[in-house]
């Protein structure tokens, strides 16, 4: 009879969010998860905090994971064998001078989520020179550019100029979860705020690369409502990404 008054270990959960668009969780590809048998029980405890649907971006990094569609493919069907999933694969690439010969080049194919969605991102100490570049050539291409996590690169810390003008020029901002914790650091939990505060914020993703980091949103969930720090902003998770929609991957 008292289990019925004893309080739960977790008050919120992620069901406002639906749809995690950002992670690390296919196996063997980059600084995610090393197995199989790992992402199972990541995307398990996923589930259970309210997740429903998943498209997995692990990094395309040329110089440290040069991950190609069929290897990512591959991954992505072996998760698929042994958990029932929703949603599919696509991929977070690094904005380099690689990157730039990739968009250069005659029939450009991306990894890209619905609706022709781009995940990029920069180094976390040194601002991409070509960046607007970039956003510029990747619209040109019929491509919609989604900046990973803005709140993290330390040269925007001081001033959201920049990430503002990215904006305006037609790239959506992603902001992590674990930044709304402090998991990475006071700065970045602090730039994630400003950048809430004006309304900037267009997607959510988890960025989960392994236990440690579902650990960090569990805890968090038993005393914080994260849907709650991004009220001031209109999260686009279930619009763009929320119907499943095959994707027609290279």
């Amino acid at each position: 009879m008292w289990q019925i008054f004893k309080p739960s270990s977790r008050k919120f959960n992620l069901r406002w969010m639906d749809v995690d668009m950002h992670s690390h969780i296919l196996p063997e590809l980059d600084d995610g998860s090393k197995s199989v048998e790992q992402s199972v029980t990541l995307l398990d405890e996923l589930m259970n905090l309210g997740l429903t649907k998943f498209y997995f971006t692990p990094h395309v990094f040329q110089e440290v994971y040069p991950n190609t569609p069929a290897r990512i493919k591959h991954a992505f069907e072996q998760v698929d064998r042994h958990i029932a999933l929703q949603g599919g694969y696509a991929a977070e690439y690094m904005v380099d001078s690689c990157f730039d010969q990739q968009l250069a080049q005659d029939n450009v194919n991306l990894l890209a989520l619905p609706g022709k969605h781009v995940l990029i991102e920069m180094s976390y100490m040194q601002e991409s020179r070509s960046i607007e570049k970039n956003i510029f050539e990747l619209q040109t291409l019929g491509y919609k550019p989604v900046l990973a996590h803005p709140e993290r690169y330390v040269f925007y810390h001081r001033s959201t100029e920049s990430i503002e003008r990215m904006r305006d020029l037609g790239c959506l901002l992603q902001l992590n979860l674990l930044s709304l914790t402090g998991y990475y650091g006071k700065n970045e939990k602090q730039a994630a705020s400003r950048l809430i505060e004006k309304r900037l914020i267009d997607l959510v993703g988890t960025d989960v690369h392994h236990e440690r980091h579902v650990n960090v949103i569990k805890r968090a969930l038993t005393t914080q409502d994260l849907s709650a720090c991004l009220k001031r902003c209109s999260i686009k998770n279930q619009d763009l990404f929320g119907h499943i929609i095959p994707i027609s991957q290279p």
